[in-house]
């Protein structure tokens, strides 16, 4: 699949790490070191801007290593790019930890991955089909 992309950062293009990844890394687009303070969030920009086909989205996802090891992680996981939006990719991070952490320029601070997606009729309805499940939730299949 080949998307259109505008790169206004001077970092190179997002790229797959390995030949199974699934996401490519973005990188913060930014003038100067941001401080991030504990349980402080912000909107990080990407330089980033799509044009994805129609029935393909964009989800930002969180570096699994920035959040084990800084508690960082993307605030609204995932985060949701459509097909017609063409503003520029910014990642709503937020820092966990209980210490502060200073992002810098073309640093690692999310992931993206491309998803097909269906958009749903909704038919309704006065009653459901049985189901083994039933309206068991939130932990009700146990642990294990």
């Amino acid at each position: 699949m080949t998307i259109k992309i505008i790169n206004s950062s001077k970092h190179s293009l997002p790229e797959y790490a390995t030949p199974a990844s699934a996401g490519v890394d973005l990188r913060a687009h930014i003038d100067q070191p941001l401080l991030l303070n504990p349980l402080e969030r912000c909107l990080v920009k990407t330089g980033l801007f799509l044009e994805l086909p129609i029935g393909y989205e964009a989800q930002v996802r969180p570096r699994s290593g920035l959040a084990l090891k800084h508690g960082i992680t993307v605030l609204n996981a995932p985060g949701t790019i459509d097909a017609d939006y063409r503003g520029e990719i910014g990642v709503i991070l937020i820092n966990l930890s209980q210490e502060a952490y200073t992002l810098t320029d073309g640093e690692r601070i999310a992931q993206l991955v491309i998803a097909q997606h269906a958009q749903a009729q909704w038919e309704e309805v006065d009653t459901l089909a049985d189901s083994t499940r039933g309206k068991g939730g939130f932990g009700s299949t146990g642990k294990k």
